[in-house]
């Protein structure tokens, strides 16, 4: 008989979750499925995580400390955090697929874990307000509105790869060519 881990477990069944949500979203993923996938028993996803939401919280939190801490941002080099961010998006797609099905399940409304979502946004709003302060980026857009729009133009063509290839091409030169678009954008986005 084999001893039990329960990290080694826990990892298994986070590893299973964020590929099932990342499928499937919150509405259609299955706990038996992550289960299953894991090779743990059911009843141990709730012991160890709470209910499928919960889970999906948890899965989605994670993700995102995972990426602040590999990507932090950097307005004293906004093009090499913009290459950064599109490279970890590029090798971790599922983290924005979590995030848009989060936005399908929950729209506007109130998140579970809104209180640690706001913190985890204040740190990066507070690194592009230090850059205004500084005078590295423009203060004529509010710290949190500049974030937002160069987190979009750096993500949108990995959450909606199909109109990226139809659009832009599909082609290595026409990605490319799209990132150096993406930040001559921000150059002009964040120019004083």
């Amino acid at each position: 008989m084999g001893v039990r881990d329960p990290e080694a477990t826990k990892a298994r069944i986070f590893d299973a979750a964020v590929a099932e949500f990342a499928r499937y979203g919150i509405a259609g993923a299955r706990v038996d499925r992550i289960a299953a996938e894991a090779k743990a028993n059911k009843q141990l996803i709730y012991a160890y995580f709470g209910n499928k939401a919960e889970l999906f919280s948890k899965v989605l939190g994670r993700c995102m400390v995972d990426l602040a801490a590999a990507v932090p941002v950097d307005t004293d080099d906004i093009e090499g955090w913009l290459d950064r961010l599109m490279d970890y998006h590029a090798a971790h797609p599922e983290l924005l697929r979590l995030l848009y099905w989060e936005g399908i399940q929950y729209g506007a409304a109130e998140l579970p874990d809104e209180a640690e979502r706001q913190d985890h946004y204040a740190h990066k709003v507070a690194a592009v307000r230090d850059g205004q302060e500084r005078g590295v980026v423009t203060d004529a857009i509010p710290a949190q509105d500049l974030l937002f729009l160069l987190v979009a133009m750096a993500n949108w063509a990995t959450v909606v790869p199909q109109m990226s290839r139809i659009l832009v091409g599909g082609a290595d030169s026409d990605r490319e060519r799209l990132r150096a678009s993406v930040k001559e954008a921000a150059r002009r986005l964040i120019a004083r």
